[in-house]
């Protein structure tokens, strides 16, 4: 079950990789912001920063369905695009694209939360006794 906080982080993750898009490196910032937010360990970090690249990844899939109503939707007196070539980008480009994504997100809310953990304040799961 994801936590209210861990959505909440995803989501700022997620906003910062759609921002910063046109650079090749956004969502492994979005992730990466994510992961340090949640401030828990790195392999939490990387689950926050996959579902933040999750989230990010909905306004392309958004698209993807708006534009596949459209080429459906065309009179057939003006021709469908070719039938594999769409099969092709469909089935095959987007999940990877979509893998890219998740997948750099999940690296950088795994370094997310190494940085937190080795340089950032305390985490909030930690007593007091532990800190020494």
């Amino acid at each position: 079950m994801v936590e209210r906080d861990e959505l909440r982080n995803a989501a700022v993750g997620a906003v910062v990789t759609v921002v910063l898009s046109f650079t090749g490196f956004s969502a492994l910032l979005g992730g990466g912001i994510a992961g340090y937010l949640q401030g828990e360990p790195p392999k939490r970090g990387a689950r926050v920063g996959a579902l933040s690249g999750a989230i990010a990844v909905l306004p392309v899939v958004l698209v993807l369905v708006l534009g596949f109503v459209l080429v459906l939707g065309q009179p057939a007196a003006l021709g469908v695009p070719g039938g594999v070539e769409l099969a092709v980008i469909l089935f095959v480009m987007f999940p990877l694209l979509f893998a890219v994504i998740i997948g750099l997100s999940a690296v950088g809310g795994y370094l997310g939360g190494y940085l937190r953990t080795e340089t950032g304040p305390p985490s909030r799961d930690r007593s007091y006794t532990e800190r020494g």
